[in-house]
């Protein structure tokens, strides 16, 4: 955690930080429900349903977690047990949607295969025909779900690339903040999308909305993207749908099973990587920090919590 972040939590609660930066076992989560009065949980950290049933008596009474997405915690389980959850969601939002334009830029122009020449050795010059890629300007982005990072991506690609904006989302949105359509399903915005992105949270609703039949619906050139939650999207699908060639590429972020990648799609020059890095800007973990804080303070002096999720 920051040391910014550490430093504002320690004007007004008695701290304890973990000193090691992998996330929590059932045991110690288990350990710390039982200990603490509050806690500030991270995205790995597994407080389900399995989890709360273990603990004999709980102690703490808000779970402030570090981060937008909250699938790691069994809401329903924790308020059972008498514990309120926060998270931190505007933080999170231009960072995220920053990394959507990196992937699709990455991806449809090659950039993780020239690097990877380039580093190898293997690079003999500039040729007309070298590492043809995908024009990005003005082309069609299809986005599933128009939240707050649906609409950040979506004011980035209109207005620095002049792309055509469809999207996805299970309610009518109003004001998409630039010039979008919505259409009536997913399928046709999959249809329709030359470089199609995943910004839906992570729910039971949400799990493999991007499935066979949505991979199947794409383009055969088009990209996907994922700057969402890993179970989102049907990996196995994914997987099957790259190999056969039914989709142009693909750009992830974030995975089913993480930190395990499967082994086909790092063997894929049409895939780009990356570990997670959606929020992993100094400020922006400030930010998020500093904002769970404020949760906790609010709950500590009884007031409105500002980022309630339970």
């Amino acid at each position: 955690m920051p040391d910014e972040v550490v430093n504002a939590a320690r004007g007004h609660f008695d701290v304890t930080v973990r000193a090691e930066t992998d996330p929590m076992g059932v045991a110690d989560c288990v350990s710390i429900l039982e200990g603490y009065d509050a806690v500030l949980p991270t995205l790995r950290d597994p407080l389900g349903a399995d989890t709360f049933a273990k603990v004999r008596k709980c102690r703490t009474k808000i779970l402030a977690n570090f981060g937008v997405g909250y699938n790691h915690i069994d809401v329903s389980a924790a308020r059972d047990h008498g514990i309120v959850v926060t998270n931190t969601p505007g933080a999170v939002t231009d960072a995220t949607a920053d990394i959507a334009m990196m992937l699709i830029l990455m991806t449809c122009r090659r950039a993780g295969e020239g690097e990877r020449l380039v580093r190898a050795g293997r690079w003999t010059g500039w040729h007309p025909t070298q590492l043809l890629g995908m024009h990005v300007t003005g082309r069609t982005l299809g986005i599933v779900g128009m939240g707050r990072i649906g609409k950040a991506v979506a004011r980035r690609a209109a207005l620095g690339f002049g792309m055509r904006i469809v999207f996805f989302n299970r309610s009518h949105v109003a004001d998409t903040g630039v010039e979008a359509e919505q259409l009536p399903s997913l399928e046709d915005v999959a249809a329709e999308a030359d470089i199609l992105v995943a910004a839906v949270p992570a729910t039971p609703d949400t799990f493999h909305i991007i499935d066979a039949d949505i991979l199947k619906a794409m383009p055969r050139h088009a990209v996907l993207i994922n700057i969402a939650r890993g179970d989102v999207v049907d990996e196995a699908a994914l997987v099957a749908a790259l190999e056969e060639g039914r989709i142009g590429g693909a750009g992830l972020d974030v995975y089913e099973f993480e930190p395990d990648v499967p082994d086909a799609l790092t063997a894929m020059e049409n895939v780009t990587l990356l570990p997670h890095l959606g929020t992993s800007c100094h400020e922006v973990r400030v930010g998020m920090g500093l904002m769970a804080v404020d949760n906790l303070i609010a709950w500590v002096e009884a007031k409105e919590l500002p980022n309630a999720v339970s």
